[in-house]
């Protein structure tokens, strides 16, 4: 009978052992939960945190690079502008002495695309 009773303890023993591990395995586990949550609550805000902060710096190089995009265009205006004025010029000078000196333009031209005749079938041998 004492041995009945001894096994009998025993396995009530193993039994609240089997029980007391249960709810700290459950405690643990709600734990870690816990912990998890925390975690991916600080992961999220770090999260929020970086993307605002490249919202941010996309919109400042949004507006660099508009910046740049408009001082290219004012340059570019410029220099077409300062081209087509100096290409005017040009157009009137050659006009001017074509006029003043008709024979001779026609024979500089005529001699020119000679020059450029021969240069361009020499080419093609």
């Amino acid at each position: 009978m004492a041995t009945s009773k001894a096994r009998e303890d025993i396995k009530n023993d193993l039994n609240t052992l089997k029980e007391d591990l249960k709810v700290g395995a459950r405690e643990e586990a709600a734990r870690l939960k816990a912990k998890a949550a925390q975690a991916e609550a600080r992961l999220r805000e770090k999260a929020a945190e970086a993307d605002a902060r490249i919202r941010e710096r996309t919109e400042v190089l949004r507006e660099q690079a508009r910046d740049y995009y408009d001082q290219a265009r004012v340059r570019s205006r410029e220099y077409y502008d300062d081209a087509a004025e100096r290409f005017d010029e040009a157009q009137r000078y050659v006009t001017e002495r074509v006029q003043e000196r008709p024979i001779q333009s026609t024979a500089i031209a005529l001699g020119v695309g000679v020059v450029l005749g021969l240069l361009l079938a020499g080419r093609r041998r």
